[in-house]
């Protein structure tokens, strides 16, 4: 009988300290590659702005933060072409098809990581299942 609470202590440690733990850790890296989607989804709706504003022959208005949320009003003369941080605090200078076709790549790569990330995340899920369950076995 002492040899099943031993195993069972052994269990729950092992499910608390690097299951639950992995999951978090995972949850995390889910919700990362989540928002960054979501950048990319506003940098399409941005650029696909910035083109309908080109081809009316339009001033493009817009609202710059300064810092601390301090807005400005600004006016662009030239939206022939915008600077897109490609990571590392790299920006490098796009077209507009060129923003569009980098921003499609990178949703792609993402999307094909978050499908990693939640395929792992849900085998973290059924071992934290099957430890519940091997758990309550021995308690019988």
């Amino acid at each position: 009988m002492e040899n099943i609470s031993a195993k069972v202590l052994q269990y729950e440690t092992f499910l608390n300290d690097v299951l639950k733990e992995d999951l978090r850790k995972n949850l995390i890296a889910r919700d990362n590659i989540c928002a960054k989607l979501a950048e990319l989804l506003q940098l399409r709706t941005v650029v696909e702005r910035i083109q309908e504003v080109e081809a009316n022959k339009e001033t493009f208005r817009t609202q710059v933060d300064l810092g601390c949320n301090f807005y400005v009003q600004a006016v662009v003369p030239d939206v022939s072409k915008i600077f897109v941080q490609v990571g590392m605090g790299f920006y490098v200078e796009f077209t507009h098809d060129e923003a569009l076709w980098f921003v499609g790549r990178r949703e792609a790569m993402l999307e094909e990581h978050l499908q990693r990330v939640s395929k792992e995340s849900a085998d973290i899920k059924a071992h934290i299942q099957m430890v519940l369950q091997v758990s309550h076995f021995q308690l019988l």
